[in-house]
């Protein structure tokens, strides 16, 4: 088997190790020195270089560097959840603390597996990242292709049931609600490599149950998609998209 991968429990492990050391609020262990956070950081960069090491479809490439250039790019990870931290919490009523959207809330959890993901994808490592956010996607409900390119300020409320595929493009600071697609118009293995799920440009909103498909889609800066809408064309900045259907409610006192 070509791509015969270590199991996935061990590679979440090392995710779940990456996350809980930037976010020790997700872990009981603390650290009272910063030497003490390095050499664990060091620790899991040779770990990270054993995972390629017996990826059979990544033995013949410097592993040592790319251990070294994903770790080099933490930091920017690091800053890209602190914003996905700040849009959840300012976007979420029901949000007490940064605390505890870091800890409870598995819109952050699913973003956390997919920005790690995402960089090791950047660095052409193969089938980890989809181990990974499949990791995420059976803990939380929420499906994000770790090729989609997703930019600051992201946030999930709920979350269960959202889908982001491989090709979409989501811009800065947009909020999706449980059980949105944002997916393919249709399917077929000679579309590989192209673009076949849409862009969604800054500051979107879009509500539960909302299906968003096809590459020559895009959502305008600013628009808002109501619920259960069901768009496979572009719609421009700022546009609101709602179905108009009447929802009539009879009330009758019944005797006794």
């Amino acid at each position: 088997m070509t791509n015969a991968v270590p199991p996935n429990k061990e590679i979440a492990n090392w995710a779940l190790q990456v996350i809980r050391l930037l976010y020790p609020e997700q872990s009981s262990k603390m650290y009272t020195y910063v030497h003490q956070l390095e050499a664990e950081f060091l620790k899991l960069e040779a770990e990270l270089r054993e995972l390629l090491d017996a990826t059979q479809g990544h033995q013949n490439h410097d592993n040592k560097q790319i251990a070294k250039s994903f770790f080099n790019g933490v930091p920017e990870i690091f800053k890209l959840l602190n914003m996905d931290i700040e849009a959840t919490f300012a976007g979420d009523p029901a949000a007490k603390s940064e605390f505890e959207v870091v800890r409870a809330y598995p819109g952050f959890y699913a973003i956390s597996f997919y920005r790690i993901a995402h960089a090791l994808h950047q660095l052409e490592v193969p089938l980890i990242p989809r181990i990974l956010t499949e990791y995420g996607h059976s803990s939380t409900g929420i499906d994000i292709h770790p090729a989609a390119i997703i930019k600051d300020h992201f946030h999930i409320d709920h979350g269960t049931g959202v889908v982001i595929g491989e090709t979409c493009i989501i811009g800065r600071n947009v909020t999706l609600f449980q059980g949105v697609t944002l997916g393919a118009l249709f399917v077929h293995k000679s579309l590989q490599g192209e673009q076949r799920h849409p862009t969604v440009e800054d500051d979107v909103v879009i509500y539960a149950g909302a299906t968003i498909l096809g590459g020559d889609t895009v959502v305008g800066k600013g628009s808002i998609i109501g619920g259960n809408v069901w768009l496979t064309k572009s719609v421009p900045p700022n546009s609101k998209v709602y179905h108009t259907q009447d929802v009539n409610v009879h009330s009758e006192k019944i005797g006794r």
